[in-house]
Protein backbone atom coordinates (compact mmCIF):
# COMPACT_ATOMS: atom_id res chain seq x y z
CA UNK A 1 0.00 0.00 0.00
CA UNK A 2 1.09 3.75 -0.17
CA UNK A 3 0.73 6.96 0.81
CA UNK A 4 -1.27 9.21 -1.32
CA UNK A 5 -1.97 12.89 -1.96
CA UNK A 6 -5.71 12.02 -3.04
CA UNK A 7 -7.63 14.69 -0.52
CA UNK A 8 -10.17 12.23 0.01
CA UNK A 9 -7.65 8.97 1.14
CA UNK A 10 -5.06 8.29 3.66
CA UNK A 11 -3.35 5.25 1.51
CA UNK A 12 -3.93 3.27 -2.08
CA UNK A 13 -4.00 -0.27 -2.21
CA UNK A 14 -3.92 -2.08 -5.68
CA UNK A 15 -4.13 -6.26 -5.35
CA UNK A 16 -5.50 -5.70 -9.34
CA UNK A 17 -3.64 -3.48 -11.56
CA UNK A 18 -4.40 -2.98 -15.16
CA UNK A 19 -7.53 -2.33 -16.87
CA UNK A 20 -9.37 -3.17 -20.30
CA UNK A 21 -11.49 0.13 -20.14
CA UNK A 22 -15.45 -0.16 -20.00
CA UNK A 23 -15.48 -0.83 -23.95
CA UNK A 24 -12.38 -2.40 -24.14
CA UNK A 25 -9.90 0.51 -24.56
CA UNK A 26 -8.63 2.66 -21.41
CA UNK A 27 -10.67 6.14 -20.99
CA UNK A 28 -9.26 8.91 -22.88
CA UNK A 29 -8.22 10.98 -19.61
CA UNK A 30 -6.97 7.63 -17.74
CA UNK A 31 -4.72 9.07 -15.54
CA UNK A 32 -3.64 5.48 -14.43
CA UNK A 33 -1.89 4.18 -18.02
CA UNK A 34 0.29 7.05 -17.70
CA UNK A 35 1.70 6.17 -14.51
CA UNK A 36 2.14 2.81 -15.69
CA UNK A 37 4.12 3.57 -18.62
CA UNK A 38 6.97 4.92 -16.14
CA UNK A 39 7.38 2.07 -13.84
CA UNK A 40 6.06 -1.33 -16.20
CA UNK A 41 8.80 -4.30 -16.62
CA UNK A 42 9.90 -6.61 -14.92
CA UNK A 43 13.34 -8.58 -15.16
CA UNK A 44 13.17 -11.53 -17.20
CA UNK A 45 17.12 -13.79 -18.41
CA UNK A 46 18.75 -10.32 -17.75
CA UNK A 47 16.68 -8.12 -19.37
CA UNK A 48 14.06 -5.56 -18.68
CA UNK A 49 10.23 -6.89 -20.37
CA UNK A 50 6.49 -6.11 -20.04
CA UNK A 51 5.95 -9.64 -21.57
CA UNK A 52 2.86 -11.46 -20.09
CA UNK A 53 2.97 -15.17 -20.34
CA UNK A 54 -0.96 -15.71 -19.24
CA UNK A 55 -2.32 -14.98 -22.44
CA UNK A 56 -4.81 -12.59 -20.78
CA UNK A 57 -5.01 -12.10 -17.36
CA UNK A 58 -2.39 -12.69 -15.15
CA UNK A 59 -2.35 -14.07 -11.60
CA UNK A 60 0.75 -13.56 -9.43
CA UNK A 61 1.43 -15.36 -6.20
CA UNK A 62 4.86 -13.88 -5.71
CA UNK A 63 6.19 -10.68 -7.04
CA UNK A 64 8.53 -10.44 -10.04
CA UNK A 65 11.65 -7.79 -9.30
CA UNK A 66 13.01 -5.30 -11.89
CA UNK A 67 16.55 -3.78 -11.60
CA UNK A 68 16.88 0.28 -11.19
CA UNK A 69 18.94 2.13 -13.73
CA UNK A 70 21.72 1.82 -10.29
CA UNK A 71 20.93 -2.11 -10.21
CA UNK A 72 19.53 -2.15 -6.95
CA UNK A 73 16.43 -5.00 -7.44
CA UNK A 74 13.25 -4.02 -6.37
CA UNK A 75 9.43 -5.67 -6.64
CA UNK A 76 8.03 -4.70 -10.03
CA UNK A 77 4.77 -2.93 -9.78
CA UNK A 78 3.21 -3.33 -13.00
CA UNK A 79 5.18 -6.23 -14.77
CA UNK A 80 2.96 -6.36 -17.82
CA UNK A 81 1.94 -2.73 -18.36
CA UNK A 82 -1.76 -2.01 -18.24
CA UNK A 83 -2.45 -6.15 -18.73
CA UNK A 84 -4.94 -7.01 -15.83
CA UNK A 85 -3.06 -8.86 -13.18
CA UNK A 86 -4.08 -9.95 -10.15
CA UNK A 87 -0.85 -9.56 -7.50
CA UNK A 88 -2.35 -12.21 -5.08
CA UNK A 89 1.07 -11.25 -2.45
CA UNK A 90 -0.39 -8.03 -1.95
CA UNK A 91 -3.66 -9.45 -0.23
CA UNK A 92 -2.58 -9.11 3.17
CA UNK A 93 -1.14 -5.50 3.23
CA UNK A 94 -3.93 -4.33 4.66
CA UNK A 95 -3.77 -6.16 7.79
CA UNK A 96 -0.31 -4.95 8.18
CA UNK A 97 -1.51 -1.57 9.10
CA UNK A 98 -2.90 -1.81 12.33
CA UNK A 99 -4.35 2.09 12.90
CA UNK A 100 -7.59 3.36 11.08
CA UNK A 101 -7.07 4.51 7.45
CA UNK A 102 -9.18 5.21 4.84
CA UNK A 103 -7.96 3.33 1.98
CA UNK A 104 -9.08 3.50 -2.03
CA UNK A 105 -9.29 0.22 -3.38
CA UNK A 106 -7.88 -0.37 -7.22
CA UNK A 107 -6.55 3.28 -7.86
CA UNK A 108 -4.56 1.55 -10.66
CA UNK A 109 -7.76 -0.04 -12.60
CA UNK A 110 -11.16 -0.81 -12.29
CA UNK A 111 -11.63 -3.25 -9.94
CA UNK A 112 -14.88 -3.80 -11.07
CA UNK A 113 -14.65 -3.67 -15.06
CA UNK A 114 -16.77 -6.52 -16.65
CA UNK A 115 -13.55 -8.60 -17.38
CA UNK A 116 -12.36 -9.05 -13.58
CA UNK A 117 -13.30 -12.78 -12.46
CA UNK A 118 -16.01 -12.97 -9.59
CA UNK A 119 -13.44 -14.56 -8.01
CA UNK A 120 -10.51 -11.85 -7.64
CA UNK A 121 -13.54 -9.54 -6.53
CA UNK A 122 -14.29 -11.93 -3.51
CA UNK A 123 -10.95 -12.53 -2.45
CA UNK A 124 -9.91 -8.38 -2.29
CA UNK A 125 -13.68 -8.67 -0.40
CA UNK A 126 -12.07 -10.67 1.93
CA UNK A 127 -8.80 -9.42 2.44
CA UNK A 128 -11.22 -6.22 3.58
CA UNK A 129 -12.98 -7.78 5.89
CA UNK A 130 -10.21 -9.36 7.34
CA UNK A 131 -8.81 -5.43 8.37
CA UNK A 132 -12.07 -4.27 9.83
CA UNK A 133 -10.04 -1.45 11.01
CA UNK A 134 -10.11 0.65 8.00
CA UNK A 135 -12.71 2.47 5.63
CA UNK A 136 -12.47 0.61 1.92
CA UNK A 137 -13.63 3.08 -0.76
CA UNK A 138 -14.04 0.99 -3.92
CA UNK A 139 -14.66 3.34 -7.14
CA UNK A 140 -15.88 2.07 -10.71
CA UNK A 141 -16.89 3.28 -14.45
CA UNK A 142 -19.04 0.14 -14.82
CA UNK A 143 -21.89 0.57 -11.78
CA UNK A 144 -23.87 -2.08 -13.30
CA UNK A 145 -21.46 -4.44 -11.99
CA UNK A 146 -22.25 -3.39 -8.78
CA UNK A 147 -25.96 -4.41 -9.08
CA UNK A 148 -25.21 -7.47 -10.59
CA UNK A 149 -22.60 -8.60 -7.14
CA UNK A 150 -25.60 -7.11 -5.15
CA UNK A 151 -28.02 -9.29 -6.59
CA UNK A 152 -26.05 -12.23 -6.42
CA UNK A 153 -25.48 -11.24 -2.46
CA UNK A 154 -21.89 -11.12 -3.44
CA UNK A 155 -21.39 -7.25 -2.54
CA UNK A 156 -20.47 -6.58 1.23
CA UNK A 157 -23.12 -4.77 3.34
CA UNK A 158 -20.07 -3.83 5.64
CA UNK A 159 -20.43 -0.23 7.25
CA UNK A 160 -16.61 -0.04 6.24
CA UNK A 161 -17.37 -0.19 2.45
CA UNK A 162 -17.89 2.36 0.48
CA UNK A 163 -18.49 2.35 -3.12
CA UNK A 164 -18.20 4.78 -5.37
CA UNK A 165 -19.45 5.36 -9.36
CA UNK A 166 -17.02 8.03 -11.52
CA UNK A 167 -19.56 10.10 -13.62
CA UNK A 168 -17.99 12.88 -15.82
CA UNK A 169 -21.69 14.28 -17.12
CA UNK A 170 -25.12 13.56 -15.86
CA UNK A 171 -25.89 11.16 -18.54
CA UNK A 172 -23.67 8.40 -17.06
CA UNK A 173 -25.30 5.73 -15.06
CA UNK A 174 -24.18 5.57 -11.23
CA UNK A 175 -25.10 3.27 -8.26
CA UNK A 176 -27.23 3.95 -4.37
CA UNK A 177 -28.72 1.81 -2.42
CA UNK A 178 -30.32 1.77 0.79
CA UNK A 179 -28.36 -1.55 2.56
CA UNK A 180 -24.65 0.21 1.08
CA UNK A 181 -22.74 3.11 1.09
CA UNK A 182 -22.10 4.67 -2.01
CA UNK A 183 -20.59 7.74 -3.40
CA UNK A 184 -20.49 9.79 -6.95
CA UNK A 185 -16.79 11.25 -8.02
CA UNK A 186 -17.46 13.66 -10.38
CA UNK A 187 -13.90 13.80 -11.65
CA UNK A 188 -13.48 15.71 -14.55
CA UNK A 189 -16.23 17.40 -15.31
CA UNK A 190 -16.06 16.91 -18.81
CA UNK A 191 -19.67 18.77 -19.35
CA UNK A 192 -22.40 20.62 -17.27
CA UNK A 193 -23.44 18.33 -14.62
CA UNK A 194 -26.44 18.26 -12.46
CA UNK A 195 -26.85 15.53 -9.67
CA UNK A 196 -30.28 13.94 -10.01
CA UNK A 197 -31.46 11.58 -6.87
CA UNK A 198 -28.26 12.98 -4.86
CA UNK A 199 -30.51 12.50 -1.90
CA UNK A 200 -29.84 8.64 -2.47
CA UNK A 201 -25.52 9.28 -3.04
CA UNK A 202 -24.37 9.61 1.00
CA UNK A 203 -21.31 11.42 -0.36
CA UNK A 204 -20.46 13.44 -3.49
CA UNK A 205 -16.55 14.40 -4.56
CA UNK A 206 -16.41 16.77 -7.53
CA UNK A 207 -12.83 18.03 -9.39
CA UNK A 208 -11.62 19.04 -12.46
CA UNK A 209 -9.21 17.65 -14.94
CA UNK A 210 -5.19 18.19 -13.94
CA UNK A 211 -1.84 16.94 -14.88
CA UNK A 212 -0.78 17.04 -18.60
CA UNK A 213 -4.37 17.30 -20.16
CA UNK A 214 -6.22 19.75 -18.47
CA UNK A 215 -8.15 22.27 -20.29
CA UNK A 216 -8.11 19.64 -23.08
Amino acid sequence: MNKTGIEWCDMTWNPVTGCFGPTGNVCRYCYAKERVIRFQGYELNGQTTTFNPYDGLAVLDAPLEIADKFGKRRRAAFPFGFDPTFHKYRLDEPMRVKTHKDIFVGSMTDLFGKWVPYGWIREVFAACAAAPQHRYLFLTKNPERYVELAELGLLPENKNFWFGSTVTDDEMPFFFSECHNTFLSIEPILAPFIVTNRQKADWIIIGAETGNRKGW
